[in-house]
């Protein structure tokens, strides 16, 4: 029936995946470099934040060995070139820091975040010429929890972040360009 059917495109849609038109149904949403540009900016407000709460509310001792074997799974997973797995648990590692910041809104806005995360992060190893860079950078951040200064916890995030976002929007602007140059101009 209709019901379940249009149920689950809401959930979608609730998700970040579909967009809904009036009197026209539900389409695949795009993601162009400018929107990707301002999850990340999101992405990087929520987790800088969050790394320094959980060092201000001293909660890091409570998940560091979690983040290290996360690290591990994602270094282990990289050198198996199984990028989607590792981008699943790069996001758990996030997660478990948003988590354990205290912050529920952080969480509500991370969690709803995480599929078009999952999506847009799917292109950072592509970019990278060493397998698994990415992964073994979590450790930056370990290091600036494990300091006990808010401000180097908020600076590694931020650093972390920014790679990330730097990587992918910068690789989401160069198929623009080369789609725009293929698809030649529209008569």
């Amino acid at each position: 029936s209709r019901a379940p059917v249009r149920e689950a495109a809401r959930l979608l849609e609730s998700a970040g995946l579909l967009v809904s038109h009036a009197n026209r149904g539900f389409f695949v949403r795009t993601i162009d470099a400018e929107d990707l540009d301002s999850l990340y900016e999101l992405r990087l407000c929520i987790e800088r934040e969050a790394a320094g709460r959980v060092v201000r509310e001293g909660k890091v001792e409570a998940i560091i060995d979690r983040l290290r074997d996360q690290i591990e799974d994602m270094v282990g997973m990289s050198e198996e070139n199984q990028l989607i797995l590792q981008i699943g648990v790069d996001l758990q590692f996030h997660r478990l820091i948003v988590e354990s910041s205290g912050n529920k809104r952080f969480l509500a806005v991370f969690d709803k975040l995480a599929w078009e995360i999952q999506a847009c992060t799917a292109m950072i190893e592509t970019v990278f010429d060493e397998p698994g860079l990415v992964a073994r950078n979590h450790y930056l951040i370990i290091d600036a929890l494990l300091s006990g200064d808010e401000a180097e916890a908020r600076a590694a995030m931020e650093y972390h972040i920014g790679v990330a976002r730097e990587t992918v929007v910068g690789r989401f602007r160069t198929l623009e360009a080369e789609e725009a140059q293929t698809d030649g101009p529209k008569a």
